[in-house]
């Protein structure tokens, strides 16, 4: 029986996952439409999103499965329950790729973001999809470095935020308010995709450990 549930978990942490690579496709696609102004693509990634939202019910289903049939205990619980919020924070990045989408297919036939701002967006979308792309494959090997680098690499994303904060509010800001908020709300879509996107490598570090590593770096 205890193989067969941890089989069951295996499976789990299978079609996150997969759910991570929708993430992945969906992050890329929102940001094309965003930067060529393609409401085709806005709209692709708008309505994928139903796939990812069914794929979070089936994940929690089974966890739902395994704790009600499997009654599991210590490290088995925190391997389920971590799951159930891994799927959660995929979902939601999901979510934000469709806002980024949004605001794509709001401003067509214009493109969203001014000519002089597009590298730092661009770079931005860049590290978002990077890092979605290194959790899918940390939750896949469980693998505890990666996770913990990922982490430290959330930094270049901050840096970048800031960086367009400071092109937005400079005095050669020529592109008006309308602008400048959708630059205010790209800037913190990606920057949550990312945050989500540590949260699930911690969560990852959790199950293999039993460590938080954000406990350890606030005690540190």
């Amino acid at each position: 029986m205890r193989d067969v549930f941890h089989e069951q978990l295996d499976a789990v942490f299978g079609d996150l996952a997969t759910i991570c690579g929708q993430v992945e496709t969906a992050v890329c696609q929102a940001t094309k439409s965003l930067l060529e102004a393609d409401v085709e693509i806005a709209e692709q990634v708008i309505s994928a999103d139903v796939d990812i939202d069914r794929a979070r019910v089936e994940v929690e289903e089974q966890c739902f499965e395994l704790l009600s049939l499997q009654q599991p205990v210590a490290g088995d619980l925190r391997v389920v329950v971590a799951a159930l919020r891994m799927v959660t924070e995929l979902e939601r990045m999901g979510d934000l790729s469709v806002h980024v989408a949004k605001i794509a297919r709001m401003r067509v036939p214009d493109v969203a973001v001014p000519a002089e701002i597009q590298p730092t967006v661009s770079r931005m979308a860049d590290v978002a999809r990077d890092m979605v792309a290194r959790v899918k494959q940390i939750i896949v090997d469980r693998d505890v470095s990666s996770a913990i680098e990922l982490g430290r690499d959330d930094e270049i994303m901050d840096q970048l935020r800031r960086a367009s904060f400071t092109q937005v509010l400079g005095d050669d800001w020529t592109h008006g308010v309308e602008a400048a908020v959708d630059i205010a709300l790209l800037g913190r879509y990606y920057e949550r995709i990312a945050d989500h996107a540590v949260s699930i490598a911690n969560r990852v570090v959790f199950v293999v450990t039993g460590e938080d590593p954000r406990a350890a770096a606030s005690e540190a």
